[in-house]
């Protein structure tokens, strides 16, 4: 799956979520989408590192120990 691909799935969600919402007003959006998407993103990158934290934050461009906390905060450590 491209780049282009995945933005087009957070666009067409994104448009299905407000569809759905009808006249209530959307609030905190960004927080939302960036929560919803970070889980598939810390599982796959450990996945791909075998579990190697040091690996995976480095393949996340993020620092080992901000890492350990989003792991921590979605319940994956």
């Amino acid at each position: 799956m491209s780049k282009d691909s995945i933005q087009e799935v957070v666009k067409k969600s994104l448009e299905k979520y407000f569809k759905d919402l009808g006249e209530q007003q959307p609030s905190n959006v960004y927080e939302m989408v960036v929560f919803t998407v970070e889980r598939p993103i810390l599982e796959a990158v450990m996945t791909r590192a075998d579990g190697n934290q040091s690996h995976a934050a480095e393949m996340l461009g993020i620092n080992r120990n901000t890492l350990r906390k989003k792991l921590q905060q979605h319940g994956l450590i």
